[in-house]
């Protein structure tokens, strides 16, 4: 109780002297605004202003808190540090708290380095007065010149991984929280004897130069690291489209061999039907058409609109469907350019399908309407279906194929919120809607100008 008064009464102390002078205030401040560029760039931050100056504000304080060996300060700022990223940031929780872990060991070591060793150094020689003059610029130096050297590099948006990478990126990033807990907190069990045996404490002391920059370091590293993975769930989504597309292509080509076949044999199978129906065996010539209507070539192509990305998914669900037992009521009118990056289309079109058609399996309607058309400067999907029991929360799926599908509603908020639009579900009557609406860039005429196609799989019951 005394380690958290004392820990107060410093943190008080320090925001006061920092208002009651104006220009060390607007200096302890900037390195806030640095730290903030540099954490919004991994974490999505709310976008009200109160929570983006309230955590300018309070990075400014926590960057300038004084940080001992053998100190509790280190603990209860990781108490207030973790739920302040957290309350303020939006998104996957194990991400948030990922990233938080990862700042919390990047900014504390520069603390522990300038108060544990600059400052009794400065005060060894007699210069504490350079120490406080020189210390207040040091700070804000080195979050100014870590942003001004990974400026470039920094994402346009929060990196955005799967569960299993940001689990993984969380468990990497407890090694060097344990290593710097370890360093400033675990002396304390020893504290009665630091100060007195030299020994111990000089061992106490190199342990922190080891150790705090390694912290420092180890924490840039996964910062990249995030980066790194993100690129490689992009380009696997990427394969995963690519993939699905030619399977998509490959399809047309066996149903334009099946056409060619038909045109061939097509005087054959008019001759075998004249046959049929000159010599009395009508039911017979039935048969034979029925035949004939049944084959793939006749069943029309699977071109639902003119993109070929949304096409490609939508085709395979579709067909999908007809090997399951549904009914695919889709309408499509989509250009064949759209200002969307494709990966985020196909699993917004993917998910949404999959969870509609696992809902539909178990309800007595096995019908699936989706209703998907750009225009007027907003990209529209509607996705209704049928469900049995009780919904999921999260209405993930559970089907063993994860391209383009898996991670559920908030999977899909996450997109329609990136792209500064709504998603928006409805449940009740045994009955489940999913709507989408995204503005896109391009504006209402560059998307209406393009000729939409527009094709049900089976005719709409609307």
């Amino acid at each position: 109780m005394e380690s958290m008064l004392n820990f107060l009464e410093r943190l008080a102390e320090y925001v006061m002297l920092s208002f009651a002078n104006l220009p060390w205030f607007l200096l302890g401040l900037s390195s806030g605004w640095f730290l903030f560029r540099l954490l919004s760039a991994f974490l999505p931050v709310k976008p009200r202003r109160s929570w983006r100056i309230g955590l300018i504000f309070s990075l400014s304080v926590i960057s300038g808190l004084i940080i001992w060996l053998a100190d509790t300060n280190l603990l209860f700022t990781l108490i207030a540090f973790v739920p302040l990223l957290m309350l303020t940031s939006k998104g996957d929780p194990t991400g948030r708290l990922a990233v938080t872990v990862i700042f919390f060991c990047l900014i504390m070591p520069v603390n522990a380095v300038l108060d544990t060793y600059y400052a009794p150094a400065m005060a060894h020689f007699g210069l504490d007065n350079v120490f406080y003059l020189t210390d207040k610029f040091i700070r804000p130096g080195v979050w100014c010149l870590l942003y001004l050297t990974v400026r470039k590099r920094l994402p346009e948006r929060p990196p955005q991984l799967s569960p299993r990478f940001w689990r993984l990126v969380l468990l990497l990033a407890a090694m060097p929280l344990s290593s710097l807990l370890a360093v400033v907190l675990l002396p304390l069990l020893q504290l009665d004897y630091i100060y007195s045996d030299s020994l111990l404490h000089g061992l106490i002391m190199n342990l922190g130069v080891a150790v705090l920059p390694f912290v420092f370091l180890t924490a840039l590293a996964l910062l990249y690291a995030i980066l790194v993975l993100e690129e490689h769930e992009r380009l696997e989504e990427a394969d995963r489209l690519a993939s699905l597309r030619e399977s998509y292509y490959q399809g047309l080509r066996r149903e334009e061999n099946q056409l060619r076949t038909l045109r061939h044999d097509l005087r054959n199978h008019l001759t075998a039907l004249r046959g049929l129906v000159e010599t009395g065996e009508e039911g017979k010539a039935l048969q034979y058409m029925d035949q004939l209507a049944d084959s793939p070539a006749l069943r029309g192509g699977r071109r639902l609109c003119e993109n070929d990305a949304a096409n490609a998914v939508l085709a395979a669900k579709a067909e999908a469907m007809g090997r399951t037992g549904l009914t695919a009521d889709f309408t499509v009118s989509l250009p064949k350019a759209l200002p969307l990056a494709e990966v985020d289309l196909c699993a917004l079109l993917g998910n949404a399908v999959d969870n509609a058609m696992e809902a539909a399996e178990q309800a007595e309607d096995k019908t699936v309407l989706l209703r998907c058309r750009a225009e007027k400067g907003l990209f529209m999907l509607r996705v209704e279906n049928a469900y049995a029991g009780e919904l999921s929360p999260d209405l993930a799926t559970t089907k063993a194929d994860k391209a383009f599908h898996g991670f559920g509603l908030a999977g899909m908020r996450e997109i329609a919120e990136r792209l500064g639009g709504s998603l928006e579900t409805r449940a009740g009557g045994g009955r489940f809607q999913l709507v989408v609406c995204l503005p896109l860039d391009g504006g209402g005429s560059s998307v209406m100008g393009v000729s939409a196609y527009s094709s049900p799989v089976t005719a709409s019951k609307n």
